[in-house]
This record gives structure tokens, sequence and C-alpha cells, in this order.
């Protein structure tokens, strides 16, 4: 998911995301047309949020964002899921968002049962569960 200001309000959206390591970069493809290209040159701070639910890992990126006009970059990130929303990836209207993380937090937990067995035994026995490993990065 990413997360984006508009205004007083967040806005958050499903997006298909594109690590780049060795860039210290997610890249997103995004439409010329779409609001969140105003809102990120208005407020380009933004949180992209990634879920594992059956594994329980989560992880939040914090980050400064930045819509490019990259072709090549486009050409190289062009996939499958792009398809449904242009026709190639010479489309004008194709903009790369690129994502500089600042800091990064995740959250390893056990699986669902156990949790709440965990829960369930903190609550009894006053004490706060282990629910699995946390940790924050800064970049």
């Amino acid at each position: 998911m990413l997360t984006t200001r508009n205004g007083d309000d967040l806005r958050a959206r499903p997006m298909s995301a594109y690590s780049a390591q060795l860039e210290n970069a997610v890249y997103f493809l995004t439409d010329l047309a779409s609001h969140k290209d105003d809102e990120i040159a208005r407020w380009p701070n933004v949180c992209l949020a990634f879920a594992d639910s059956k594994g329980q890992k989560y992880v939040s990126v914090s980050g400064t964002a930045e819509v490019q006009n990259d072709r090549e970059k486009i050409r190289e990130l062009w996939a499958t899921p792009a398809k449904a929303w242009w026709d190639n990836p010479d489309d004008p209207s194709i903009r790369i968002l690129k994502i500089t993380p600042s800091s990064a937090e995740y959250w390893d937990s056990p699986g669902t049962i156990i949790s709440y067995i965990k829960m369930a035994a903190a609550a009894v026995s006053n004490s706060k569960p282990d629910m699995g490993d946390n940790a924050e990065v800064k970049f």
C-alpha cells in the first residue's frame, strides 16, 4: 500500500512495487492523470506498507517520493500487471514514482492462533505477551 497526504487527510492505495536495492529505491508505475502525483508534488513524504498476513510478517517504509518521466526505466519495469492500465510501455501517460526510503520498521509475529494464546496467557498472568520480532532501520 502507498500512503500519501491529501491536505489534512491521508490516502492509501494498493500498488505494485518494484524494489531496486542497489539504488536504495522502490519504484511504481503511475499515470500522469492520477491525483497521487499532485499530492506527492505538494507533500513528498510517503509511507509504504507491505504485509504477508499468512506468515504474520509486516513492513512499513517511510520515505520521499518523486514523479519521473524516465522512459528507459519505464521499459525496464514494464511487466504483465501494467497491461491492466496501459497498452504498452511507450504510453506517454506513464510515469515513474520513485520512493527513496529514510526508515523502515518490520514485525515478524507468530501465527494468529499462537498470538491469541500468548495474549490470553498474558492477560491472565498480568504480563506482556511476546509477539515476535520488531525493529526499526534508518537509511
